[in-house]
């Protein structure tokens, strides 16, 4: 099913791509939250879940574009989890930095992930704990590495004094900026060994890379050392947390 599923990340990418270089002026409206979304997002929302409908029928799917009410989800054991387009501010402001998150959560956990950055061309998925890269027609299992100095990968558009204040303290150290879950990504690929996240996120911004980090050999946990926990609860909301090897 994981080749499935990278197949439809694919597709989503590149009904993602075909607006992202057109030249027809984007159009972007706001959720009530003020968050932005764009055709993009709905276009790519439409060709997954219809896939995973296709894929399979009988798991259900919570998308940030369609979420089912509490009532619907709360007893859900296993289920889809998706953001169609993570990073679509990321997407507005052209730099690239923008994936398609796709995750399959059991009892709490992501078992299944696949994020694809379409504009950069590059493909990261895990099942259990196997991670690989693809690029370029290149596949190539992934690990987390120690780094002295660490380098630590950083939001683009999400920096606030918390985070400040904690690099501060971090002593010697490089810093990296990316958008969207490619931050998961460069620490399981080992290209970064910390990813902190002080501001607010929501379970499906992380699902997918979780997966992916795990299966690299990171951790990702909360500010209490909690494991991130996806049983469906009435708020989105994660808690802050931190990518880490360690």
């Amino acid at each position: 099913m994981l080749k499935q599923i990278c197949e439809l990340a694919i597709d989503a990418g590149s009904a993602i791509m075909a607006i992202y270089t057109s030249q027809e002026p984007l159009h972007i409206d706001h959720k009530s939250d003020q968050s932005p979304v764009t055709e993009a997002d709905i276009a790519a929302h439409n060709i997954i879940t219809a896939g995973l409908t296709r894929i399979a029928p009988d798991i259900p799917q919570l998308s940030e574009e369609a979420p089912p009410s509490w009532d619907e989800r709360k007893n859900w054991q296993r289920y889809w989890l998706i953001d169609p387009l993570d990073g679509t501010k990321e997407f507005i402001h052209r730099n690239g930095d923008f994936t398609v998150n796709i995750a399959l959560i059991e009892k709490g956990i992501p078992i299944m992930g696949v994020v694809y950055a379409p504009a950069k061309g590059l493909l990261y998925y895990a099942e259990g704990n196997q991670a690989w890269k693809e690029e370029g027609g290149h596949k190539q299992p992934i690990h987390v590495k120690d780094s002295m100095p660490p380098i630590i990968v950083i939001s683009r558009s999400h920096q606030d004094g918390e985070l400040r204040d904690y690099l501060a303290q971090m002593g010697s150290h490089e810093t990296v900026e990316i958008g969207s879950s490619l931050k998961f990504c460069l620490v399981a690929e080992g290209k970064a060994q910390l990813y902190p996240r002080f501001g607010p996120t929501n379970i499906w911004d992380t699902a997918a890379g979780h997966a992916v980090a795990i299966a690299s050999g990171a951790k990702v946990l909360d500010w209490n050392g909690k494991t991130l926990d996806y049983t469906p609860r009435e708020s989105f909301l994660n808690p802050g947390f931190r990518v880490t090897l360690f």
